[in-house]
């Protein structure tokens, strides 16, 4: 078959991606490449024949050793060779196979099945080993650097941030922790769906018509047929396997796959020149803009959204492919095969974050500045919500507007909330009390510190990053 030069390629996964990132593509190749897609049909193909004979009592080592001999003698370019007299992808599969099992057990090759009893099959065995053997384990390695860092930089402080705005202290592990959960959930969920992928041999509209006239039990040699290639049979086909099975599965991918871009998007803005939080790995060659030499652009997190804004909205398609007329039409036949460029995308862009995680820093200077320089033109503003709610809680009904109250003094005499709160005796005082109760250390200095308060921040960076480092190493 032609070997074509890279820079001939139309798919950039061919080749601006791949070369990127070779290992997760060749990887990848292995489970859905042209080349995999034929190989796993030919293994669908042998599974049916072992099935016949095993159904038969006829199914020998010696048998089934020839028979898996084949599979790993495929050659994709015959099977092309010969489509092109066929123009039927899968009988010139069955013609090209036929000539290479024992000659006693040629008639078996594709008997009493249709082609979409091997092409979904296939198709179910292609994604099931390409997300557990690929597309998992990169998501482990992923969810393991971000345990590291939201453990790491649990007890960090950072200023909390709503609509854009600043809000209330939390941790930079804290923030992490958020992408540790949610990805976390995102693993168990597409680990499950791949292990419920199914198969058929139920054959042309799905109610076994022509196994019917082979064998007695036609769900038996479909078990049989199946259990060869580690999968159940769907519980009601047409022509097609029903496509909720894979279509969960590939739902499910999205939701990681959103949950990774918005991780890239908040890693993006924290390296802002206006932020300043955090900072990508930038090599000492590297070049970030071909104009301004001073420029370290945040491209890695900007190549990660880029990439979900290209294949997410291919959920699209997988909607779509759940109708098909009757008891099949053709009309996935196309948008099916893009199955293969979705998972591609999808692990190219998983790699790159797990790059950019390990390779992130949290600038703590620019943290700690941004926190003390919080709540707008009141600095230290962001504490007016624990002395609105620790006032209140002494039992002053208008807390809220006495605290609002303060806060302009702030502003106006352009000095910190804590000196402003500290100049209202009385509330400075309630304030104080409630604190003490609480067990606070050095209460009277609390609102000098914004850092201090933080909730649960430090405990469930540290409590989810462990909880989910056991799920990375599984």
């Amino acid at each position: 078959m032609e070997t074509r030069n890279i820079f001939s390629n139309i798919s950039p996964l061919d080749h601006r991606y791949s070369l990127a990132d070779p290992s997760v593509f060749k990887n990848m190749s292995r489970y859905i490449s042209e080349e995999a897609a034929i190989i796993s049909c030919a293994q669908a193909e042998i599974a049916l024949v072992k099935a016949h004979l095993s159904l038969r009592d006829q199914l020998t080592s010696e048998i089934e050793a020839k028979l898996d001999s084949v599979t790993e003698n495929i050659d994709p370019s015959a099977v092309y060779a010969e489509e092109e007299k066929t123009k039927h992808n899968i009988r010139a599969l069955v013609n090209v196979l036929k000539t290479m099992v024992p000659e006693s057990v040629a008639h078996l090759v594709h008997l009493g099945s249709t082609s979409v009893d091997i092409l979904d099959t296939a198709l179910s065995v292609r994604v099931r080993d390409c997300v557990q053997q690929v597309v998992l384990p990169l998501l482990k390695e992923l969810l393991a650097v971000l345990c590291d860092l939201a453990e790491r930089e649990s007890e960090t402080p950072e200023v909390g941030r709503t609509h854009g705005q600043h809000a209330v202290p939390i941790t930079f592990g804290f923030a992490v922790a958020e992408y540790v959960s949610r990805l976390g959930k995102c693993i168990v969920e597409i680990e499950m769906r791949s292990h419920n992928l199914r198969g058929k041999l139920a054959g042309a509209v799905g109610a076994y018509n022509a196994t019917s006239m082979i064998v007695r039990d036609p769900e038996e040699l479909e078990r049989r047929y199946l259990g060869y290639l580690g999968l159940e049979p769907s519980e009601h086909s047409t022509q097609l396997v029903e496509p909720e099975y894979l279509l969960r599965l590939l739902l499910e991918c999205n939701v990681a796959f959103g949950v990774i871009a918005n991780l890239a998007d908040d890693l993006r803005n924290l390296q802002r020149s206006e932020v300043g939080e955090v900072f990508e790995y930038f090599s000492s060659t590297q070049v970030g803009s071909s104009t301004m030499p001073q420029k370290r652009n945040p491209w890695n997190s900007e190549h990660v959204k880029s990439l979900w804004k290209a294949f997410a909205p291919r959920v699209m398609t997988f909607f779509m492919d759940q109708i098909s007329e009757h008891q099949r039409d053709l009309t996935n036949s196309a948008s099916q095969r893009f199955v293969a460029d979705y998972l591609a995308g999808f692990a190219l862009a998983i790699s790159r974050m797990k790059s950019i995680v390990s390779g992130a820093q949290a600038d703590r200077e620019g943290m700690a500045r941004n926190l003390a320089n919080a709540g707008g033109k009141v600095h230290g503003g962001v504490l007016a919500e624990p002395a609105y709610i620790l006032l209140a809680e002494s039992g002053v009904s208008d807390a809220h507007e006495v605290i609002r109250n303060i806060t302009l003094d702030a502003e106006t005499n352009h000095i910190t909330f804590y000196e402003a709160l500290s100049k209202n005796a009385d509330a400075f005082s309630s304030i104080t009390i409630q604190l003490k109760k609480l067990g606070m250390d050095d209460p009277e200095g609390f609102f000098a510190n914004p850092e201090r308060y933080r909730g649960l921040a430090v405990e469930k960076a540290k409590s989810l990053a462990q909880k989910y480092r056991k799920l990375a190493e599984s």
